[in-house]
């Protein structure tokens, strides 16, 4: 991982940077200040000194530039390293909410055609009851129309109480006989 990036470095490259102005600074005032002597031999030592003064300035402003370099660059890869995490980790997520919304869809389409057999189902049984229930009622308007045509052709027909009181005392008399056989 790279370097953190607070006020330590912050202040190494301050002084740094200090110290390459305060170098630029000293030739610069060494060069001013024997100008005026017209000497070759201070002349020289102070362009000499300039010269060096300015090449250790450049040196350590390269160091600086490289390290700067090699930092972003070291946090740009960890960047591009936490950004292909991240990337796997929504993949996966997505995957995740993928499999689960189609399993859920399969499973929406099986019951849906569940409910549609069971539809169609209801709706031949509710044809054949009401087919049935045609039927029923056309035989039941036939007998209706059967006995109306029995009571016009027989007025003295006894009714269908009268029928079925007969019966009853028809069974309770066959029964008093046959206690009063067992009694005998």
């Amino acid at each position: 991982m790279a370097a953190p990036r607070g006020p330590v470095r912050r202040r190494q490259r301050g002084v740094r940077v200090s110290v390459v102005l305060g170098l630029l600074s000293g030739a610069t005032v060494v060069v001013l200040v024997l100008l005026p002597t017209q000497s070759p031999l201070w002349l020289s030592l102070a362009a000499v000194t300039a010269l060096a003064l300015s090449w250790v300035s450049v040196r350590i402003m390269w160091t600086e530039v490289l390290q700067s370099r090699r930092e972003n660059l070291a946090e740009r890869g960890a960047a591009e390293d936490a950004y292909r995490h991240l990337i796997g980790v929504r993949a996966a997520e997505h995957a995740g909410v993928t499999a689960a919304m189609t399993e859920r869809l399969a499973e929406s389409h099986l019951a849906q055609r569940e409910l549609e057999g069971l539809v169609a189902l209801h709706e031949t049984r509710a044809g054949r009851a009401e087919s049935q229930l045609a039927a029923a009622q056309a035989r039941m308007q036939a007998m209706e129309q059967t006995l109306s045509v029995l009571h016009a052709e027989r007025p003295s027909a006894p009714a269908m109480e009268e029928l079925v009181a007969w019966e009853e005392a028809t069974r309770r008399s066959v029964q008093r006989n046959a206690r009063e056989r067992r009694a005998l």
